[in-house]
């Protein structure tokens, strides 16, 4: 306990013992008669160094276990608010810490979903490629299927135009011209007919 504490009993101490020693003096003021009041120098001085005995002892044995107890109150009472300050400031610090984790999940989430949107972009341009190479590996096999089926029809038709300008030419011309020789001459008028197509 400090010194003023200290210093402050004591003074309630002496007022204490000051209003004791001062009773007669209002039980004067009241009228009551002086000489039972007044105590008599026989009587006062026991009793004064009897109260002198009792503040001495008090003084010595009891007054230092109040102090102490006192003290003793003010140091737990100082721990507690040293205690409940760090506790608070504790608080403080993992409050400020879960606000930055929470900060850190919301940007890792942040940067799985960028993740994950360019990760589905780039599979629906990769799908989007292939399916567009297949198309056209298709529609070329489609051309080429289109093509030569078209030039084994031109083929069977010229077979058969051959084959029937030979007959009409033999009907025509009659049998004076040999069979290959009217091929031949079917052949020749078809590439000349088949020439400006081509062009």
């Amino acid at each position: 306990m400090n010194s003023n504490t200290r210093g402050l009993l004591a003074r309630a101490g002496a007022a204490a013992a000051a209003a004791v020693l001062a009773t007669p003096t209002f039980a004067l003021a009241e009228g009551v008669g002086a000489d039972i009041l007044i105590p008599k120098p026989a009587e006062f001085i026991p009793a004064l160094i009897a109260f002198l005995i009792i503040w001495i002892v008090l003084a010595k044995l009891v007054w230092p276990q109040v102090l102490q107890m006192m003290d003793k109150r003010q140091q737990k009472i100082q721990d507690d608010l040293d205690a409940a300050a760090k506790s608070k400031q504790e608080a403080a610090e993992q409050a400020k810490g879960y606000e930055d984790k929470l900060v850190e999940a919301h940007r890792e989430a942040e940067a799985i979903i960028a993740k994950a949107k360019k990760e589905a972009e780039e599979e629906r341009s990769h799908v989007l490629a292939k399916a567009q190479r297949e198309a056209a590996d298709i529609i070329a096999k489609a051309y080429g299927a289109v093509d030569s089926e078209r030039h084994k029809a031109m083929i069977e038709l010229s077979g058969s135009v051959v084959d029937l300008s030979v007959e009409i030419a033999t009907k025509i011309i009659g049998n004076d011209l040999s069979e290959a020789e009217q091929r031949k001459l079917a052949e020749k008028y078809l590439a000349e007919v088949g020439a400006p197509d081509d062009k």
